[in-house]
């Protein structure tokens, strides 16, 4: 067996007991995409095994879905053969993992310095005062826009920095006026926009015990308001799915969107446009306390399993370079695309290079600057549900409906499925 093996799995006729044929003292972890997570996780197995030759490393790559529900599966079946050393977990779900199967993860808190990660990361999975993941790719966000379009309606970089969602519309509507171009593309079926504008100002759909803040919460009040207006603007293009999403903005259709850092790669994917976008700090929500330019959305993180044989060794081998390697952060940036969330890393090299395609802009110095600003927040057990119930209600917004019945029914909804 060569000593980093990567396997492409489908779920389908793929069993536990093949999954498990790894020799013994092999550190086996489960991710998904073998060009980002899977090649970072190489990379970072490679520079361990220089000064322990005798580490064995095996990615089994799935598609995320179906991670997901082999995890789940086999979690719930009390069965540990067949599971993984260590596994990737989308941050959104972590909390749901770790409460429905207490036990199940280690906690890695004796273990790595916690310190030296993004709060907002450490918080997501940390239950009870212990925490279990080594935090990896952070979805800090940023506002994406092309500068040679808004410069041809008079804006500069400086006019898009430390602003609200008022002043952006405000912008918008000028822009259409002076180019003809909608300002932003916006999915009726994604609910990405509640949780960055949620998290923005450090609230959530629950609360650390769980129980849902919807009909009270000043912040998600002023997030569907602030939605309904972007739609009453007219300065935003309704799309369908990611392709519709990211085609409407690459292809000059729509002039910028607000996103997460892992867009930077879909952006760069077009050459002839290089030195025609910029990016900028979020901007905050309007009168409300704890308002911030910072946000997230997406990420995910390493966990080790409880039953793992190899438990020490997958433990160390995170600390060792996942949890303090900064040479490591700068490689997975220049060559995946990948920001960690381990704040030493922002002063390296790699970080605080300038990007001509963004204008020369320091875009990572930038989004490792916001990644340190995101406000820590409980994902709770049922953001997925709360996104369902938001989702349904996007009809009412867009055709102007009453915010506190909007509210209302979509508090009814979650109450109902999280019973």
């Amino acid at each position: 067996m060569t000593r980093f093996a990567t396997r492409m799995l489908a779920l389908a006729g793929i069993s536990t007991l093949t999954i498990s044929t790894a020799m013994a003292g092999t550190v086996t972890v489960w991710c998904w995409d073998p060009n980002f997570n899977g090649a970072t996780m190489e990379l970072a197995g490679e520079i361990y095994a220089k000064d322990h030759p005798d580490f064995e490393l095996e990615i089994v790559d799935f598609a995320k879905a179906d991670l997901e529900q082999k995890l789940q599966a086999q979690l719930a079946s009390g069965t540990t053969q067949g599971l993984p050393d260590i596994v990737l977990i989308e941050d959104y779900g972590a909390q749901k993992y770790l409460q429905s199967f207490p036990g199940a993860f280690e906690p890695l808190n004796d273990k790595i310095d916690y310190s030296a990660f993004a709060d907002y990361k450490v918080e997501l999975a940390t239950v009870n005062g212990q925490t279990y993941s080594l935090p990896f790719d952070s979805g800090v966000t940023g506002y994406f826009y092309r500068s040679d379009i808004l410069g041809e309606a008079g804006y500069t970089e400086a006019d898009l920095q430390d602003i609200t969602w008022d002043r952006l519309i405000e912008i918008g509507k000028d822009v259409k006026e002076k180019t003809g171009k909608e300002l932003l593309p916006l999915d009726p079926n994604d609910a990405g926009w509640m949780r960055i504008m949620l998290q923005s100002a450090g609230s959530w759909y629950f609360d650390a015990d769980g129980n849902a803040t919807i009909s009270d919460n000043p912040v998600f009040r002023a997030a569907l308001e602030t939605y309904q207006d972007l739609l009453a603007a007219g300065i935003s293009k309704p799309v369908a799915g990611w392709t519709e999403y990211t085609g409407s903005f690459t292809s000059g259709d729509t002039v910028s969107t607000f996103t997460g850092v892992w867009m930077v790669g879909t952006i760069k994917a077009n050459p002839d446009q290089s030195g025609m976008w910029g990016v900028a700090p979020l901007p905050a929500l309007d009168d409300v306390e704890g308002a911030t330019h910072a946000s997230n959305l997406g990420g995910s993180s390493w966990y080790v399993l409880s039953s793992s044989d190899n438990k020490d060794e997958a433990i160390d081998f995170l600390a060792d370079v996942w949890g303090s390697d900064v040479e490591f952060y700068q490689q997975i940036l220049v060559n995946q695309g990948a920001l960690g969330s381990l704040t030493a890393a922002r002063d390296g090299e790699a970080y605080s290079a300038s990007d001509d395609f963004f204008g020369g802009q320091p875009v990572w110095q930038n989004f490792t600057k916001w990644l340190g600003e995101i406000p820590a927040v409980n994902y709770g057990i049922f953001t997925n549900e709360a996104d369902a119930a938001v989702v349904a209600q996007i009809p009412a917004l867009t055709n102007g409906g009453d915010i506190d019945q909007i509210i209302s029914d979509i508090d009814a909804q979650v109450r109902q499925q999280i019973q």
